[in-house]
């Protein structure tokens, strides 16, 4: 086994690459949501099983917290034109600055200079270039008539749902891209190892004395961007704005000081549960932005179980698995996956790190 203090600076980039077959990447959902596959892995042991998604409830224990993140995808990919030229124009955005300012990443981008003007669904939404951010992410006002709605309203129209660039088959149910209880508007992209319950699986947890708290974290693209760097402690994290209510810390830390585990589900849940921790482990409520990077080395401060889906090679979701396990154990599954036609990313299989 490498020690943290190893792994946190001697490891590269390349020290989470592996090779996965292309059709292993899932297309699609299956159905229904629980039905999917899950490989329960004892970080202390190193002994995985295979099992059905809805076998969760099997390793879960009356007292744990099952922390879910609540943050609703919105249909953020706009098609639209140039003003004046008509040059094809697509958007993906971001995140909120403000009511109707919006940073996002524009394609092609050389067409997005400051002051540009551009058109989507027939005139029902237009934006302007007000400035160009970090990474060449840009600024955009948006206009439309406020009698037809927000601009939430809009996008329910006009908008589609923004799928991770691997995923090429057409999405037949926008709500599949959708936790069933994403509720925040917000984000760029799903927290997908949410995608896997359904109601009736949560009602069982709940009866079985499980809690579910919902914490928030608004999902950017950055979750999809590679790491350009050789070195892991040079990649720079792009922040996301997060929320932790009073009720929730309450909840989670009464639940931890009786005993109880907490169960992150996704990534994206565990970064906002580390990022709300002090160094005892007690969850503060806040709402803040969080740009924190979990590879191997980190100390958890919070979370004791985590519930994810298999990652891209190289991916700073897989440096935080490798994190709260071992980088060895990891790759380990994921060969064992691998051999077993294992569904892969956004819409595959999930593992149950305890």
């Amino acid at each position: 086994m490498i020690t943290n203090e190893k792994i946190s600076t001697e490891l590269t980039t390349h020290d989470f690459y592996y090779d996965l077959p292309p059709e292993l990447i899932a297309q699609e959902p299956v159905e229904p949501r629980d039905s999917s596959r899950l490989m329960a892995v004892n970080r202390a042991t190193g002994v995985w099983e295979h099992r059905v998604f809805r076998d969760i409830i099997d390793y879960l224990r009356p007292g744990d917290v099952l922390v879910i993140n609540d943050s609703k995808v919105i249909p953020a990919r706009l098609l639209g034109i140039k003003e004046g030229t008509g040059a094809a124009i697509e958007v993906v955005l971001l995140r909120q600055h403000a009511l109707d300012e919006w940073e996002a990443l524009t394609r092609p981008g050389k067409k997005a200079k400051i002051g540009t003007k551009f058109v989507f669904g027939d005139g029902l939404l237009c934006a302007e270039v007000v400035d160009i951010l970090e990474e060449g992410n840009r600024l955009l006002r948006f206009s439309y008539n406020h009698s037809q709605g927000d601009i939430y309203s809009l996008l329910d129209c006009i908008g589609k749902m923004p799928l991770p660039p691997y995923i090429t088959a057409p999405l037949k149910d926008k709500e599949r891209y959708q936790t069933v209880y994403a509720k925040e508007r917000g984000s760029a992209a799903a927290p997908t190892a949410g995608l896997h319950f359904t109601k009736e699986l949560l009602d069982r947890i709940r009866a079985k004395g499980v809690f579910v708290v919902p914490v928030m974290l608004h999902v950017g693209l950055g979750t999809f961007r590679p790491v350009k760097v050789d070195k892991i402690t040079d990649h720079h994290m792009h922040s996301e704005f997060f929320q932790v209510t009073e009720g929730a810390a309450k909840t989670i830390n009464e639940a931890k000081a009786a005993g109880g585990r907490i169960i992150a589900v996704g990534t994206t849940s565990c970064r906002v549960l580390e990022s709300a921790s002090d160094e005892k482990g007690m969850i503060h409520p806040m709402h803040d932005d969080t740009g924190i990077f979990i590879y191997p080395g980190y100390r958890f401060k919070a979370v004791d179980a985590l519930i994810t889906n298999f990652h891209l090679p190289e991916s700073t979701l897989l440096m935080l698995v490798s994190a709260f396990s071992s980088r060895d154990l990891i790759m380990e599954i994921y060969q064992e996956a691998i051999k077993n036609r294992y569904r892969f990313f956004s819409f595959g299989d999930a593992v149950f790190l305890y």
